[in-house]
């Protein structure tokens, strides 16, 4: 494909199949999130498409019948790319398109091209080629018709996509290898920093993606990291010094989680998610007004699982709670109150509901932050007799 340079949309359809495992109205807020990732990397979606399915077709994914709806379709309205919301093999992305005659990505490939957009730092960079490639490795028997076509992604011209045509698995295996060589060695020079900071009390701010971890990241530091209304707006991890009354303690920002996080990503940003395994305290940063913020906690709780964060301190930060219902000043904390009688308040958890844009309850966050800190820094430190006798007087 050309390179969109945005001028004109590309316009997608998404597909996703009903299982016994995934009912109608699931399938519809995965293809919903689906929908905002395709409008991250560039395309509009006309329509979404569904099939009944015990399981997936060997080897078109979709029925016959549906890919023959499906083709109709594209041909009439003009669709340059079809997206599916789970995984495809390179014989199924080979045999799709044949038959419908346009590009065809996965979720991982969506992913992958837009991790690839939002990756500035050579480290981003290189972590990303790296996923790239070993998603792109297994496929090469089955792909080499869609090769010659692919040139990276939705905006075309980067990543490996271009340059596919001219390797074999050889020269990728090769390619793989020098990458994992340069993040083993920018690994150690992260480590080492991280070794630096060691003295500091770390906290992390991670949630699934557009939450408002940057934002509140920007509130809490004075900073100005990057942030805006998209998927992935951050890759980098930030860290910044915080002051909070007289405790200093460091706050990082990293990439956000979102459902079917490809494993070959976990992997990639390994060093980058050690701040996060690193940290003394984590925060939970959930979006309150998503429809489904249960399940993106649950899914955060799940990623945190998997790489192996557990027995930390963890704050949960309800934000966007000014989105539920407008904030005037009069009845807030009556909003509170009654959302704190719901579960997730109730499961041993610190919590606390704010609004970053608004600034609504950051003194509250800000004192909840320091007294946690201070805890850690009193039993780190004995000897900081300002903030020791303070915590004795209490």
């Amino acid at each position: 494909m050309p390179a969109n340079n945005n001028a004109i949309p590309i316009k997608c359809i998404l597909i996703g199949i009903i299982t016994p495992n995934v009912d109608e109205k699931t399938l519809m807020d995965y293809l919903d999130e689906l929908e905002f990732l395709a409008l991250t990397a560039g395309a509009v979606t006309v329509r979404k498409f569904t099939q009944h399915l015990n399981k997936p077709v060997s080897n078109t994914f979709i029925g016959e019948g549906k890919l023959m709806e499906i083709k109709k379709f594209i041909q009439e309205n003009n669709i340059s790319l079809t997206i599916f919301d789970d995984e495809l093999s390179g014989s199924q992305i080979r045999n799709i398109e044949k038959i419908l005659a346009c590009q065809v990505l996965d979720r991982t490939n969506l992913i992958l091209d837009i991790f690839a957009t939002r990756a500035k730092t050579s480290y981003a960079k290189v972590q990303v080629e790296l996923a790239q490639y070993e998603y792109l490795l297994p496929r090469l028997t089955h792909l080499w018709s869609h090769l010659e076509r692919q040139q990276g992604g939705i905006l075309g011209m980067r990543g490996p996509g271009e340059k596919a045509i001219e390797t074999d698995r050889r020269v990728i295996k090769k390619r793989i290898s020098l990458l994992r060589n340069q993040l083993s060695k920018i690994d150690v020079q992260m480590a080492t920093q991280r070794k630096q900071r060691s003295e500091w009390v770390r906290v992390a701010l991670v949630g699934y993606t557009n939450v408002g971890k940057s934002t509140l990241m920007n509130l809490l530091s004075k900073s100005d990291v990057f942030a805006e209304d998209k998927l992935f707006a951050t890759l980098d991890t930030t860290v910044r010094k915080v002051i909070i009354r007289n405790l200093p303690f460091l706050l990082s920002d990293t990439v956000g989680f979102i459902r079917k996080l490809p494993h070959l990503l976990i992997e990639s940003f390994k060093s980058t998610l050690d701040e996060i395994r690193e940290a003394d305290i984590i925060l939970h940063v959930i979006d309150f007004s998503h429809p489904h913020f249960e399940e993106q906690m649950q899914t955060v709780q799940k990623t945190l699982y998997e790489i192996g964060v557990v027995d930390k301190p963890i704050i949960q930060i309800f934000n966007k709670v000014d989105l539920i219902q407008p904030l005037d000043g009069h009845n807030d904390e009556d909003i509170i109150t009654d959302n704190e009688n719901s579960w997730y308040f109730k499961n041993n958890t610190i919590s606390i509901q704010i609004s970053a844009t608004q600034k609504f309850n950051i003194e509250k966050l800000k004192e909840l932050l320091y007294e946690n800190v201070r805890k850690i820094h009193v039993l780190r430190y004995p000897y900081d007799k300002f903030l020791y006798s303070e915590v004795i007087a209490q």
